[in-house]
C-alpha cells in the first residue's frame, strides 16, 4: 500500500505542487471578499484546504498501483452515493436540484466524490476492454457502464454535474484511441438528444437558463439576473481591477451565489483583467503539467486516471468561467479551488494529490521519453 521507495523526487512534478498552492492561497483570498470579509464564513474552506493538503502528502506515499485494485469497489460505492443522494438529499429549493446530504452541521455533495471514484472505475474498465474498444459490443458495454452514475445525477436533478461527467468520460474514449468513427457518431447522438431533451426532459428552471443564454436581454429583472449582474461586475473591473473588497456589485450583494458559481465574477471585479487572465494561464498551466503526467505514463489505467482529472478540471474552468462571460449557459458549475464548498475543495485536492503521486512513480513515468501515442508504452 505505502512504498515511499516506489517515489522519486526527481520525477515529482513540483510546478503542479507550487501552482496548486498558488491556486489555493489566491482562492481563499478572493472567497473571503466574497464574503466581505467575514473570516466564519471560510472556515470549513480552509479546514477542507488543510485536510486537501494533508492527503496531498498521504498519496505521494501511497503506491498508485495499489489502488487499481479496488476500481471495482470504488464504482460500487459512487453507485451506493448517489442511490442515497436521490433518497435523503437536499437543496431542491435553493440549487435546483437534491444533489446534497447533510450530516449533522455539515453538508456533502456526494455528485462530487463519485465523479472521482468513477474517474478511477471507468480508466480501469476501458484499460481492461483497450484492445476491442473500437468494437461495436466493446464500446456499447463500455457506455453502459458509465452511463449508470450520469443517469442518477441527472435525476437529482443536476444537468451540469452530468454533463461533467460525460466530458471527462469522453475524453478518457478519445485518449484511449477511440476511432473517429465512434467520435463522429457519438457527438451527433448528442446533438440530436440534447434537443429532445429540451423539450421532454428539462423542467421551466432549465430552459431559462438557456434561453437566457441564447437571449441574454430576455428577464434581466428576473431569470437572467445572476448572468447580467455577473457581465457588470467583469466590466467594472477594467484591468487592473477595483481593489481587494472594493467592488461593488460583490459588496453590495447583487452577484448571486458569488461565493460559488459566480466567484470569477468576484474576482475580476477587484482584481481586474490583469487577475483574471493570471488565474487562467495558471489553471492552462496546471492542466498542462497533468497532460505531460499522463503523456508519459506507462500504464494504461494511470494514464486515463490522469487524463480524467485533466478533464475535470478544464470541463470546470470552461464552463465556470464561459457561463460568467455570457459565452456558455448557466449551469451551476463551480470554480476549482475557489468556489465555496468543503467536499468539492477535498475532492480537487485529492484528485491534484492523484496526479503528483503518478508523477512521482519510478516505475510508470519518464519525461525523457517521446512523444506519446495512446497505450503505445502500456507494460503488459
Amino acid at each position: 500500500m505505502f512504498n515511499i521507495n516506489k517515489k522519486s523526487l526527481a520525477k515529482f512534478d513540483w510546478i503542479l505542487l507550487f501552482i496548486t498552492i498558488f491556486l489555493v492561497v489566491f482562492g481563499i483570498i478572493v472567497l473571503y471578499s466574497s464574503f466581505q470579509g467575514k473570516i466564519n464564513e471560510i472556515y470549513s474552506q480552509l479546514v477542507a484546504s488543510g485536510i486537501g493538503f494533508i492527503l496531498i502528502l498521504i498519496l505521494f506515499a501511497l503506491d498508485m498501483n495499489f489502488l487499481k485494485k479496488f476500481t471495482k469497489t470504488m464504482y460500487i460505492i459512487s453507485i451506493l452515493l448517489l442511490v442515497v443522494t436521490l433518497i435523503i438529499g437536499v437543496g431542491g429549493e435553493e440549487r435546483g436540484g437534491n444533489s446534497w446530504i447533510r450530516l449533522g452541521f455539515v453538508s456533502i455533495q456526494p455528485s462530487e466524490i463519485s465523479k472521482f471514484l468513477v474517474i478511477f472505475s471507468v480508466a480501469n474498465y476501458i484499460s481492461e476492454n483497450k484492445k476491442s474498444i473500437n468494437e461495436f459490443q466493446t464500446l456499447l458495454k463500455i457506455i453502459i457502464f458509465s452511463s449508470l452514475p450520469i443517469c442518477l445525477v441527472l435525476l437529482q436533478p443536476d444537468f451540469g454535474t452530468a454533463m461533467v461527467y460525460v466530458f471527462i468520460i469522453a475524453a478518457m474514449l478519445f485518449a484511449a484511441g477511440l476511432s473517429r468513427k465512434w467520435i463522429i457518431l457519438i457527438a451527433l447522438s448528442i446533438a440530436i438528444i440534447l434537443p429532445l431533451a429540451y423539450f421532454f426532459i428539462f423542467d421551466e428552471y432549465m430552459k431559462n437558463r438557456i434561453l437566457n443564454f441564447l437571449d441574454p436581454s430576455r428577464d434581466i429583472s428576473g431569470s437572467g439576473w445572476q448572468q447580467s449582474q455577473g457581465l457588470i461586475a467583469i466590466g467594472s473591473g477594467g484591468f487592473f481591477g477595483r481593489g481587494f473588497m472594493k467592488g461593488s456589485q460583490a459588496q453590495y450583494g447583487y452577484i448571486p451565489e458569488k461565493e460559488t458559481d459566480y466567484i470569477f465574477s468576484v474576482l475580476v471585479e477587484e482584481f481586474g483583467f490583469l487577475g483574471g487572465i493570471i488565474t487562467i494561464l495558471s489553471f492552462g498551466l496546471l492542466i498542462y503539467r497533468m497532460i505531460m503526467v499522463a503523456k508519459k505514463a506507462s500504464d494504461s489505467v494511470l494514464y486515463l486516471i490522469t487524463v480524467g482529472i485533466a478533464a475535470m478540471f478544464f470541463i470546470h474552468l470552461f464552463e465556470n468561467i464561459g457561463m460568467t462571460m455570457g459565452v456558455m449557459p448557466v449551469t451551476g458549475i463551480p470554480l476549482p479551488l475557489f468556489s465555496s464548498g468543503g467536499t468539492f475543495q477535498t475532492i480537487n485536492l485529492i484528485s491534484i494529490g492523484v496526479v503528483l503521486s503518478i508523477s512521482a512513480q519510478k516505475d510508470t513515468l519518464d519525461f525523457s521519453g517521446s512523444e506519446y501515442e495512446p497505450f503505445s508504452n502500456f507494460r503488459n
